[in-house]
C-alpha cells in the first residue's frame, strides 16, 4: 500500500503579492509570487498542497474603482470577494503550474481553484461593532454622504465592517476529496465569501473574515497535517514594537502563546490573528502549526525555521 502524503496548508499573507513601497501591478504580483511558488512546487513532491491566501490589496482596488465610476452599479462585498478569488487563483496557478514544469513535474500534479464559501453567524457580536476598515480613504465632508458607516483612521475616513468568526467552510468535502484525488487546491481566498445560513440555502453579507482565521478552520476540518503561515517577518516575537528588546520565539506553546497573546504581544491588525490561528488549529486536534516568513517556507516545513507551536 503507497504511504499517504501528509497534507500541508500554507496561508499566503498579502506580501506573497505586493511587497511594500510597490504599485501592485501585475507583473509585480506574478513576479513576487514566485518566490513562494517555487518552494511550495518543490514541496508538493512529497505533500498534498492547498493553499489560501489573502485579498486586501485587491479588494480594495475593486472598491475604489466603484468609487470612481458611478455610472456602473456598485456591487456587494461577497461578489467583490468572489472576484478576487478567481482573479489571484488564475495568477497562483499560472505561476505554480511554470514552477511545476520548470522542475520536470508538471505532469504529475493537477491544479484546481475552489470558490469558497464560509459560514459565520448572524449573531456574532462583530455585527453590533463593525471594526474592519476596507476600500479607499475619503475625507470627512465626503464620507458624510457615503450609503454606508465608515471610521475614521490615519489615512482618512474608510468603510468600516463586521469581521465574524468563520463558522465552516462550505466546501470543505470537495476540497479533502480534491486533496485525495492528487489535485492541489487553492481555496478560501481572502478569508473566503462570507454566507449565513438561511435554512438550506445562504446568502451573503458585508462582512471580512480573517484569512488565517478561515485557513485554521479549514485545516481543522479537513485533518491538515502541517499548518503554515508565510507572512513578511521570520516568526513571533514578543515586543515586536521595542527592537531592544525584541525576542524572536523559535517554538512556543499554545498555552503560552494565548498568554502573550491576552498581555498584547500580538497587535490585533498583524500579528495577532496569525497567532489565534494557530492555537485554534492546535486546540482542535491539529499536529503542527508554523509562522514563517514567505522566503522561508520549506526550512519551516523540514523544522528549521519559524515559530513553531507546540501542544
Amino acid at each position: 500500500m503507497a504511504v499517504r502524503k501528509p497534507i500541508l496548508l500554507v496561508a499566503l499573507g498579502g506580501n506573497a503579492l505586493i511587497r511594500k513601497g510597490q504599485q501592485g501591478t501585475i507583473p509585480e504580483q506574478l513576479e513576487n509570487l514566485r518566490v513562494p511558488l517555487r518552494q511550495i512546487a518543490r514541496l508538493a513532491e512529497a505533500h498534498r498542497i492547498i493553499i489560501t491566501h489573502g485579498n486586501g490589496p485587491q479588494v480594495g482596488n475593486l472598491l475604489l474603482q466603484q468609487e470612481c465610476c458611478s455610472e456602473v452599479p456598485r456591487l456587494p462585498l461577497e461578489i467583490l470577494v468572489a472576484q478576487t478569488q478567481g482573479q489571484i487563483g488564475y495568477m497562483i496557478e499560472s505561476t505554480l503550474d511554470s514552477e511545476l514544469m520548470s522542475l520536470g513535474v508538471d505532469k504529475e500534479h493537477y491544479i484546481v481553484s475552489v470558490l469558497s464559501y464560509v459560514v459565520v453567524n448572524e449573531d456574532d457580536p462583530a455585527f453590533l461593532h463593525p471594526s474592519k476598515p476596507i476600500g479607499p480613504a475619503f475625507n470627512e465632508a465626503e464620507a458624510a454622504r457615503l450609503p454606508y458607516p465608515t471610521v475614521r483612521t490615519d489615512k482618512g475616513y474608510r468603510r468600516v465592517v463586521a469581521s465574524p468568526k468563520p463558522v465552516t467552510i462550505v466546501e470543505k468535502r470537495e476540497i479533502k476529496r480534491l486533496i485525495d484525488l492528487g489535485f492541489i487546491v487553492i481555496s478560501c481566498g481572502g478569508g473566503g465569501i462570507p454566507v449565513i445560513r438561511d435554512s438550506r440555502t445562504f446568502h451573503g453579507v458585508d462582512a471580512v473574515i480573517d484569512k488565517d482565521l478561515a485557513s485554521a478552520r479549514l485545516a481543522g476540518e479537513i485533518g491538515v497535517d502541517i499548518f503554515l503561515i508565510a507572512t513578511d517577518v521570520e516568526g513571533v516575537a514578543l515586543h515586536y514594537e521595542q527592537e531592544t528588546r525584541r525576542s524572536w520565539l523559535r517554538s512556543v506553546s499554545v498555552g503560552d502563546a494565548g498568554r502573550f497573546l491576552e498581555e498584547g504581544h500580538f497587535p490585533p491588525g498583524s500579528m495577532g490573528p496569525k497567532v489565534e490561528a494557530c492555537i485554534e488549529f492546535m486546540k482542535h486536534g491539529g499536529t503542527r502549526a508554523v509562522i514563517a516568513s514567505i522566503e522561508r517556507i520549506e526550512a519551516a516545513v523540514q523544522g528549521a525555521a519559524g515559530t513553531e507551536f507546540a501542544p
